[in-house]
């Protein structure tokens, strides 16, 4: 075991990292993904500091494969972006890169500073950059040139024990970033750590906070679980915290009031993580069948719809409306969402046919088939 070292204010050494090398750690360097290894050695051979860093590290010590490569450099955008040309500029606060290999993209991004807290904008060092990130686990820095590890605050250890801290202070992490509790109760399915009792207690507590979230962000969080192959473990712990109300709120309120419909609900989303396992392919229409289908049941007799030729586009239409108000504030694509709708339907014994949206029009002509 080797450590990383930095001076205080008066030139003492002080030791500020552990640093555990390829005997001490499970991260096999074919693992990591070829062109994520090319940009931080081309950004080394360029004269730059550069690291994986983040959820990947985390992954692949407890044995999973990454989804994302991230990297953390000394560089600024700027500088990135003349070393890759199949790069990006994005970001108007804080600014990040993305590398572009094929169909993949890396996220590149620079240190920050603490200076204006964990959500700061500012250019920073590594020892900066680690306090501003959210969870140990999440906090890790790995060379896959010299094959190390760099942990300043304890999570290998931490994932060792299998066990979720915090980086921020309990009284501020949430406060600056609501979110974050999402993460922690995500992170906490995924890995099978677990949330302490303070830890726990404090989500409960700091739920409220996520009122004010955008839309467009508690929508992204939400596709993450639908995505995740673990939104059965993920929405009971977020139902437990009383987080789940501000994701799903409706959903929330009916498993609520009727046991049963929370039942069921769950025993899709066991169903929906088994088809993201079996079927990675899977489109976002055919994932959100699993969310919407035991509303639309309950919605009317259909059978008595059916027996009575209701026409079809009223009941559409109708249907439509209901399910876009049940699943908000997630705002999902209308096609994915009216893909889903109609299976369910036809599940029902309505048959409704949409042909492909004309570039003219945002409406849909409906059928009977």
């Amino acid at each position: 075991m080797l450590f990383r070292y930095s001076a205080d204010k008066n030139g003492k050494p002080v030791r500020k990292a552990v640093i555990y090398t390829k005997n001490e750690h499970s991260i096999q360097l074919q693992n990591i993904d070829a062109d994520a290894l090319r940009i931080v050695t081309h950004l080394r051979d360029s004269g730059f500091d550069a690291y994986i860093v983040g959820g990947a590290v985390r992954d692949l010590i407890v044995g999973k494969n990454p989804k994302d490569f991230d990297i953390v450099t000394d560089a600024t955008p700027s500088r990135i972006k003349k070393i890759f040309r199949n790069s990006r500029i994005i970001g108007r606060r804080f600014r990040l890169v993305h590398v572009f290999f094929g169909p993949k993209i890396f996220e590149v991004s620079t240190f920050r500073s603490t200076v204006d807290g964990s959500v700061g904008n500012s250019f920073g060092t590594i020892e900066e950059d680690v306090m501003r990130r959210d969870f140990t686990l999440n906090a890790l820095y790995y060379d896959p040139l010299k094959e190390q590890i760099i942990d300043y605050v304890g999570g290998v250890q931490d994932i060792k024990k299998g066990i979720i801290k915090t980086v921020i202070p309990l009284d501020r992490i949430f406060v600056e970033d609501p979110v974050r509790m999402l993460r922690a109760i995500k992170y906490s399915a995924t890995t099978g750590c677990r949330l302490p009792f303070f830890l726990n207690r404090k989500i409960r507590f700091s739920a409220h906070l996520l009122s004010p979230v955008s839309p467009s962000r508690l929508t992204e969080e939400m596709l993450k679980i639908i995505n995740s192959g673990h939104s059965y473990e993920i929405v009971t712990k977020a139902l437990k915290t009383d987080l789940y109300m501000y994701l799903q709120p409706t959903a929330t309120a009916m498993m609520y009031e009727n046991p049963d419909y929370e039942k069921k609900y769950l025993a899709h989303l066991k169903d929906l993580d088994a088809l993201n396992t079996k079927t990675p392919s899977a489109t976002l229409g055919q994932k959100l069948v699993f969310i919407i289908c035991d509303f639309i049941t309950d919605l009317t007799d259909w059978n008595k719809e059916v027996e009575n030729n209701s026409s079809i586009s009223e009941i559409y239409m109708k249907t439509w409306s209901e399910c876009r108000n049940f699943v908000l504030p997630m705002n999902p694509q209308r096609a994915e969402l009216e893909w889903a709708i109609r299976s369910v339907l036809k599940e029902l014994g309505v048959m409704v046919r949409l042909p492909k949206r004309t570039r003219s029009s945002d409406s849909f002509r409906l059928a009977t088939r």
